[in-house]
């Protein structure tokens, strides 16, 4: 559906401002997901984007959750990366993600206690990380960092993110982290699945929804990664608290480059989520 959608006359609408959008095709590919869904496991509550209800919340019953389009921006502009997002969380917890980039074929997916896995436009299926040894992480200085821009683009958040990313890239002579460099993929759920390939290191995110990390955030748990919360102190974000901080797998440094990451940030409230 995505693919034979043609952005150029797809219906789109603004939901936040001209940065927040939503078209035809998200609607469309959230109702036919959700219609087989039903159909298969018709016990199993839906969380989804499109859907989504003021005052709905994650229950401890499984329940799929959905993000039918992650990176709307690019399927709008038609660059190619975007991606359907799907998991299954029992207990609050994700279980099961998959992750898929129909226009580069990548297909991200994870089981609980089974692995996480790459399956490439050729066929081949790779587990998680691409390296399977990876290397210590020993410093933002070493690091490839992924931040997203949002739909706010004023006040103290809009500050906080963007003196943050200028203290990322800057050199330590200024007192900046001298990271290796920032991208931006357009995809909360794709970076996600960046990191826990081992292709890039850190996402740093305050403001998605649950439904643009749930998959993920397993596929980064089983190659090895972990979630901390984008705001200083906290090791257990949870999965609707709209704050992350995914970091790459790796032998040892961890904690030690999300400590760091967070002493990037000025100020001591953090990012602000409703």
């Amino acid at each position: 559906m995505m693919l034979n959608a043609d952005p150029s006359v797809d219906t789109s609408e603004t939901k936040k401002n001209s940065s927040d959008r939503v078209t035809a095709t998200d609607k469309a590919v959230e109702a036919m997901v959700k219609a087989c869904l039903n159909t298969a496991y018709p016990d199993f509550e839906f969380l989804g984007e499109e859907s989504f209800k003021v005052g709905q919340k994650l229950s401890d019953a499984p329940t799929f959750v959905c993000d039918p389009i992650d990176g709307t921006l690019n399927f709008i502009h038609s660059f190619p990366n975007t991606a359907i997002s799907l998991a299954l969380t029992v207990g609050k917890r994700p279980v099961v993600g998959v992750v898929f980039n129909p226009f580069r074929r990548e297909l991200y997916t994870a089981i609980k206690g089974q692995g996480a896995y790459l399956q490439k436009p050729n066929g081949t299926v790779h587990r998680l990380p691409i390296r399977q040894n990876p290397d210590p992480l020993t410093g933002l200085n070493g690091c490839l960092v992924a931040v997203e821009w949002g739909s706010e683009r004023s006040g103290p958040n809009w500050d906080l993110r963007t003196n943050t990313t200028r203290k990322l890239l800057s050199a330590k002579s200024v007192g900046g982290a001298m990271c290796h460099s920032i991208r931006s993929s357009g995809s909360a759920a794709l970076d996600f699945c960046y990191v826990a390939a081992g292709q890039m290191d850190l996402f740093w995110e305050g403001g998605c929804w649950i439904w643009d990390v749930c998959a993920g955030w397993t596929i980064l748990e089983e190659a090895g990664g972990l979630v901390a919360s984008a705001n200083p102190g906290d090791w257990d974000p949870s999965l609707e608290g709209r704050l992350y901080l995914a970091v790459r797998g790796a032998p040892s440094g961890q904690k030690e480059v999300v400590e760091e990451l967070w002493s990037c940030m000025d100020g001591k409230d953090g990012i602000r989520v409703k």
